[in-house]
C-alpha cells in the first residue's frame, strides 16, 4: 500500500513533471527539497570515496553553522543517504560516510556540477546582458 504523500506519475520512464503532486507532503518533492539544498549537495559531494569526521565537514564547507551541518547530516542519514559510524574512543570520534544509495547520488551531482561547469562562461555572460537590461530600464 502506498503512503497518503506517494506522488504519482513520477516513476514511469515518460511522466509529465507536470503531473507531479504539488501538496507540501509529496514524498518527491521532499526528497528533491533535501538533496537539492546547497548544504547536502556540498555534504554529498564532499563524502564522495572518503569519510569525514564533522570537523573535517564543517572545515571544508565554508559559511555552514554548526547546527545546519548537524541537521544536514541527521536529514541525510534519516534518508539513507550517509552513514554514521561513533568509534568508542576518547574523545567521541564520529566518521561520516555516504551509504551505497548516497553514492548513487553523487554521480547525478558529479554530472550537474560538469555541466554548470562547461556552462558557467554562457551563464555569467547572460547576467551581464540581463543586468545590462534591467539597468537600462530602470529610471
Amino acid at each position: 500500500m502506498r503512503s497518503l504523500s506517494y506522488c504519482e506519475g513520477t516513476v514511469d520512464d515518460d511522466y509529465d513533471v507536470r503531473q507531479w503532486d504539488v501538496r507540501e507532503d509529496c514524498e518527491v518533492r521532499q526528497i528533491l527539497d533535501r538533496i537539492a539544498d546547497k548544504w547536502s549537495l556540498l555534504v554529498i559531494a564532499l563524502l564522495d570515496c572518503q569519510s569525514l569526521r564533522f570537523t573535517q565537514l564543517r572545515r571544508e564547507i565554508d559559511g555552514i553553522s554548526q547546527r545546519m551541518l548537524s541537521v544536514t547530516l541527521r536529514q541525510l542519514e534519516r534518508d539513507g543517504l550517509v552513514s554514521r559510524t561513533v568509534h568508542p574512543v576518547v574523545p567521541p570520534r564520529v566518521d561520516y560516510a555516504l551509504t551505497p544509495l548516497g553514492r548513487t547520488l553523487h554521480e547525478t551531482i558529479k554530472s550537474l556540477v560538469t555541466w554548470t561547469e562547461r556552462h558557467q562562461e554562457e551563464i555569467i555572460a547572460a547576467r551581464a546582458a540581463y543586468d545590462a537590461r534591467r539597468e537600462m530600464m530602470e529610471p
